[in-house]
């Protein structure tokens, strides 16, 4: 396994020279994988190929499961053994969730995300390693699926994403993971949690795809993986195309505001004028989080409707103005623009 995730490594380029890298470890079967097999791979590249990297590794106690110490302890024994860095923290999950109105998977996604950030920016360090594999990423394609989506959420997990959160796993199953786990003698914890059928992804691990696999297709973790291979090549190239028109139409780029040509968009078929206004609108605040298929129906209607000086406010820091044949994209947190 360790030579399959090395490939994963090497055929998207996940680690380069000097990077640190925070591991986020659970203390579960695909964070101690990652975890060791990174630190055999970090030897061996240094030995062969000169590539220096540093790890560090982040645990997080949710405070939800008793054994949830236990695991802490665990995986801080294994570090020492190591001689990796080891950073934790104890968080009140439940806690957070119930005082903001959340649930307790959001929540703890979200603090465990910035712990990491947190790490990160106290050891100047630059990618975050999340141990999701091959199974994880079909799960969360299903997930997709049975919510409504368009193509991009048919890829699924990636193996990079932001050059900053990446995926050496992703590669392998499962079930690879749990044998080199037993190969090498780690013993990982197991979260009882995850046979918690409360939770969407649960019942799709251990009720929709073993269904699927008895009832239909038994190879059905590799043929959604190939789809998902297949997606993403056909959204890169979508997505070259719409780099492209976006350079021949924009008019204005800063940090507060885009202009875009009304007459030249409007040219443009609904798919890449939906795909414009994304990119656009990600080019201003990061990514497009909060958008909607709604919003951005509403704003190809404005755009062909132009009537005079029209407006929306997709959310309140977006205003998206239609005037004189321009668009304007408008980031209302650093500018006001009167209509």
């Amino acid at each position: 396994m360790e030579e399959k995730v090395l490939q994963t490594i090497k055929k998207y380029n996940l680690i380069q020279n000097n990077d640190k890298i925070i591991l986020a470890v659970s203390g579960g079967p695909d964070s101690i994988a990652m975890l060791n097999c990174l630190f055999n791979l970090k030897i061996k590249l240094e030995e062969k190929e000169n590539l220096r990297f540093q790890i560090y590794v982040a645990h997080v106690n949710h405070m939800i499961r008793e054994e949830a110490k236990s695991d802490e302890t665990y995986v801080q024994e294994l570090c020492d053994k190591l001689n990796i860095p080891f950073f934790s923290k104890s968080i009140d999950v439940k806690k957070i969730a119930y005082n903001n109105k959340m649930g307790i998977e959001e929540t703890g996604r979200m603090e465990r995300y910035n712990f990491f950030d947190e790490i990160m920016q106290e050891l100047s360090g630059n990618k975050i390693a999340i141990a999701h594999n091959k199974n994880d990423k079909i799960e969360t394609i299903i997930m997709h699926l049975l919510r409504g989506t368009g193509l991009n959420g048919l890829i699924g997990l990636e193996p990079i994403k932001n050059n900053k959160y990446i995926r050496p796993l992703l590669e392998c199953s499962r079930q690879e993971i749990e044998e080199y786990c037993e190969k090498n003698n780690l013993n990982p914890k197991i979260d009882k949690t995850n046979f918690d059928n409360t939770y969407t992804r649960n019942k799709i691990r251990n009720i929709v795809i073993p269904y699927v696999k008895q009832e239909f297709n038994p190879n059905i973790i590799e043929t959604l993986d190939r789809l998902s291979d297949l997606v993403k090549e056909e959204e890169l190239y979508i997505t070259k195309q719409v780099k492209k028109i976006y350079r021949e139409i924009c008019i204005c780029e800063s940090k507060s505001k885009i202009i875009l040509n009304l007459k030249q968009f409007n040219y443009q078929d609904k798919v890449i004028k939906s795909k414009i206004l994304l990119y656009t609108i990600t080019k201003i605040f990061g990514d497009s989080k909060g958008i909607e298929k709604i919003h951005i129906e509403d704003l190809i209607k404005l755009c062909s409707n132009n009537i005079g000086n029209k407006y929306l406010m997709p959310n309140k820091n977006l205003k998206v103005l239609v005037k004189n044949g321009q668009i304007y994209f408008i980031d209302q947190r650093q500018v006001s623009v009167e209509s």
